[in-house]
């Protein structure tokens, strides 16, 4: 039952609107499928950042240092703050076809922004360290299924944001999704710079 739990709990942490989705979203419908796909990996690599550091315990080393612990927030803050004012500044109502940019796609740049919004989400790292203090004991046995629920994790993340890359650039939708393309270009800018400014004034 405790297996099931944390299962589930990862698909609900998964589908959840946030940031990670915004990104995804935004990059799909200006850049096509491939840069969509490209985000996606790059929040399943942060995952992969985010489960190493949480089963060596720096995670919770930064969640007990108030200082090191807002460096991060503020850093993560202001990256989704400047996808986002980038995103509303540079939204468009052109009606080329989402595919016609794959010339333009350059897979590192939207592999690293799907790292560093889910990287320099502290909201993620305190989620893994919360989640991995529950199934992480000395016990050798505990620790090997760490790091399959971890893979786990890695497998959903990606999994669940190239399908909706793939859906999103789908030629069912892509009529419907050009003709909203400026406005869900601007929708996902406010969505980020929201999702930043939230971050930051949280405590």
């Amino acid at each position: 039952m405790e297996a099931l739990s944390l299962a589930i709990l990862g698909i609900l942490i998964v589908v959840s609107p946030g940031a990670d989705f915004v990104l995804v979203l935004k990059n799909s419908i200006n850049k096509g499928r491939m840069a969509g796909i490209w985000t996606a990996l790059g929040v399943s690599l942060a995952i992969c950042f985010h489960i190493g550091y949480s089963l060596l315990g720096i995670s919770y080393l930064i969640s007990q240092n108030e200082w090191l612990f807002s460096v991060v927030r503020y850093a993560g803050s202001a990256y989704l703050i400047y996808l986002g004012l980038k995103g509303i500044f540079t939204a468009n109502a052109s009606l080329e076809t989402i595919e016609t940019n794959k010339a333009d796609i350059r897979a590192i740049q939207f592999l690293a922004q799907g790292f560093l919004c889910n990287a320099l989400n502290p909201k993620t790292m305190l989620f893994f360290l919360s989640i991995f203090s529950q199934v992480m004991t000395p016990d050798a046995n505990e620790a090997h299924a760490a790091l399959v629920y971890g893979l786990y994790m890695i497998m959903l993340h990606g999994l669940w944001f190239s399908a909706v890359a793939v859906f999103l650039t789908s030629n069912t939708l892509q009529k419907h999704v050009l003709r909203m393309k400026k406005r869900l270009n601007q929708a996902c800018g406010v969505g980020l710079v929201a999702f930043g400014a939230l971050l930051a004034i949280k405590s």
